[in-house]
């Protein structure tokens, strides 16, 4: 909706909404420039505390997805007019604690009644302006670095329908409170090229793999059984614990998609699957994998190859 609007332009703008990536980039000088972006959702978990840091870490994905720094935070409180202040309170306690973790200062909010609990944040984050990645810069032969393992749709909403397994909310969990930070600096201080990245949230890996492959004008490839899956998640699948905005992403982007035979449709389903502070999607030159996965494995990052990036063919996605 906002294309239909009015154009602004400002040469300072490095990142807009053009190509759907997770933040915007503004230029402040030639040393500084802000990341900005702001995310909030509805509660995918019983505990108030956990859903609060689930909330930060999310928010504060896109930062990290752009290359940045976390430094403020604003948070965005929907919350029932006579609601308990108690579940609020654990709420915001919760994300302050990540966003302490993240080095993060939370500066203060806005919030409206609503029958329907969300919580989120605006984050500003900084970055040098010649030194923040987009999800528009992947270049043909480069290799597709995935952060974390997917299935956090499928299992919240197993969770939603009373049917999770404990081990499944414990795993889904974890993964969905665990910051990217650590990801971000092993990259960093280990000056490992990055061509382009973004974060595997709401649009899922195909979702968000389509948005790199068009900004960048290319194809990509995935190795859909190298994808390192959440326990339960293919048992979720299986039971049909199907999140809307799986069923809706599926839909949208499946027409850009060619898959090679025997591929399982339960593996299928969850490329689509809309994640919640999901892992952070590197492309990057293909003869520094084994040294950059080695490093983030040393820093208890899960990384794995999934795939590479093509030369723009009749296929947008190959998923083998």
């Amino acid at each position: 909706m906002l294309g239909k609007l009015a154009r602004q332009y400002d040469e300072n703008l490095l990142v807009g909404f053009d190509t759907a990536d997770d933040a915007a980039v503004y230029r402040l000088n030639d040393d500084l420039a802000l990341v900005q972006t702001v995310d909030f959702f509805t509660p995918i978990v019983d505990d108030p505390y956990i859903f609060g840091q689930i909330a930060a870490v999310n928010s504060l994905s896109d930062v990290y997805a752009m290359g940045g720094e976390p430094m403020t935070a604003l948070a965005v409180v929907c919350f029932p007019d006579g609601g308990d202040l108690e579940v609020l309170g654990q709420m915001l306690a919760g994300g302050l604690s990540k966003m302490q973790e993240a080095g993060c200062i939370v500066a203060g909010g806005h919030s409206v009644r609503d029958p329907e609990m969300k919580l989120g944040y605006s984050v500003t984050g900084r970055v040098h302006p010649r030194k923040f990645w987009a999800n528009a810069k992947a270049r043909v032969g480069d290799a597709l670095i995935l952060t974390k393992p997917i299935g956090t749709g499928v299992i919240s909403t197993a969770i939603k329908r009373g049917e999770a397994k404990k081990e499944w909310i414990d795993g889904a969990v974890a993964s969905m409170t665990k910051l990217n930070r650590r990801a971000v600096e092993v990259v960093r201080q280990g000056s490992f090229e990055v061509h382009a990245a973004t974060d595997i949230t709401g649009f899922g890996v195909i979702g968000h793999a389509r948005e790199m492959a068009l900004g960048s004008k290319t194809s990509i490839r995935i190795e859909s059984k190298l994808i390192e899956l959440l326990r339960g998640a293919l048992e979720c699948v299986q039971s049909g614990f199907i999140p809307g905005g799986l069923k809706t992403n599926r839909e949208f982007a499946e027409s850009c998609v060619s898959y090679k035979k025997d591929i399982p449709d339960d593996l299928k389903t969850l490329l689509y699957d809309p994640q919640t502070a999901g892992g952070v999607l590197f492309s990057i030159p293909s003869e520094i994998v084994k040294g950059l996965i080695a490093a983030m494995e040393v820093a208890g990052v899960p990384a794995v190859r999934i795939g590479e990036v093509l030369p723009k063919g009749d296929t947008l996605i190959e998923i083998w």
